[in-house]
């Protein structure tokens, strides 16, 4: 609700004030406000004024009447691989059966005008994706996006559509229907509350949503620009991966993709069959475990941060960090010489597995 005040500030803001209800009831607040990087007397006039509680009082009424759920960065249940993005929303809202840990999250998107072959590529990509248990992720936008939520409805498969508006409306209309259905299948995740003004900036900043939420972004069908290709680079700088399919080189239909290739900003992909290779999501043939830490000896807080990982399966520094009561540098040296032993192997976004 604070005007001027982005997830990166915001984060910023409840570093420096020692947590969030501070920020509201210190009175003493205006002398700590002035040491926050990149909070200046404008912004320090929007976080003190207060018809801001007035406002959110009004939206928290709003998700209890229609039965959203909010998901705080900091709480357990904020969606753990969009939590690795540093500009991911500090607050989203989401409606329907949304689950974000499932084990593997796709994002499909491409053109709003995809021709019969893209949506016939589409249609097939989320079907072979079945075998691997995915969960579809995609805009809900007219094209690709909806070929890609109704053919992950029509093969009982979950699927979330980020939009970008508040959760109080649906644009485009004519997609009611299909995001009824999605409400038990999945759902609708939005980071803007209900009455917010439409506006050419939410897309672009709905596009990070959606590629923060999914292990690979893959564009089925895109022109030289379009919001594809915005999401297509914010992946690639979270370091998930990019998969595009190629088309003809007169095609338009498919120039975004084509050039995506050709700038090795994304994998080649002609299937879901790939897409699973490319992942390594092939069912895991019997193997002997790994044995290399087995003879190692550890020290003490090595052992500590390999126990916590061991108990989480997979676990973020941040979190290793606070479970261990380690400072950060301390702990990324420590995993770093875990990482040369072979005990232990790093994963993208700063995510810790044992071998």
């Amino acid at each position: 609700m604070l005007k001027g005040i982005g997830p990166v500030n915001a984060r910023n803001l409840v570093a420096y004030c020692g947590g969030v209800d501070p920020i509201f009831k210190d009175r003493k607040l205006k002398n700590t406000l002035e040491k926050v990087p990149g909070i200046g007397p404008k912004l320090i006039a929007s976080i003190t004024d207060k018809k801001v509680l007035v406002a959110a009082e009004k939206e928290l009424a709003y998700v209890h009447k229609h039965k959203l759920r909010m998901r705080f960065y900091l709480d357990a249940d904020y969606p753990q691989r969009l939590k690795q993005a540093e500009d991911a929303p500090v607050l989203i809202f989401s409606k329907g059966e949304v689950e974000t840990e499932t084990e593997h999250m796709v994002a499909i998107v491409g053109t709003r005008s995809p021709t019969d072959h893209g949506k016939r590529l589409c249609v097939e990509l989320v079907e072979a994706l079945k075998e691997s248990n995915a969960t579809i992720v995609s805009g809900l936008a007219y094209g690709i996006d909806i070929v890609a939520h109704r053919t992950a409805l029509k093969n009982d498969m979950p699927t979330i559509g980020c939009v970008a508006h508040g959760l109080d409306r649906l644009y485009p209309g004519e997609h009611a229907n299909t995001a009824k259905e999605m409400l038990h299948m999945g759902g609708l995740m939005s980071e803007l509350p209900s009455d917010s003004t439409f506006a050419p900036g939410n897309f672009p900043a709905r596009n990070r949503i959606i590629a923060g939420l999914s292990d690979c972004t893959i564009v089925v069908e895109s022109g030289p620009k379009g919001g594809s290709l915005i999401t297509a680079d914010i992946a690639s700088s979270y370091d998930r991966e990019v998969f595009a399919f190629p088309g003809r080189p007169t095609d338009p239909q498919s120039e975004g993709c084509n050039k995506l290739i050709q700038q090795n900003k994304a994998a080649l992909v002609t299937s879901g069959k790939d897409v699973i290779t490319l992942m390594e999501w092939l069912p895991k043939k019997g193997k002997a475990p790994k044995q290399a830490a087995l003879f190692l000896e550890l020290m003490p807080e090595e052992q500590v941060l390999v126990d916590i990982i061991v108990a989480k399966g997979k676990v973020d520094i941040d979190e290793l960090c606070v479970q261990s009561k380690m400072a950060q540098g301390k702990a990324a040296g420590l995993l770093l010489n875990l990482e040369f032993n072979g005990v232990i192997r790093a994963l993208p976004g700063k995510v810790y597995a044992v071998n």
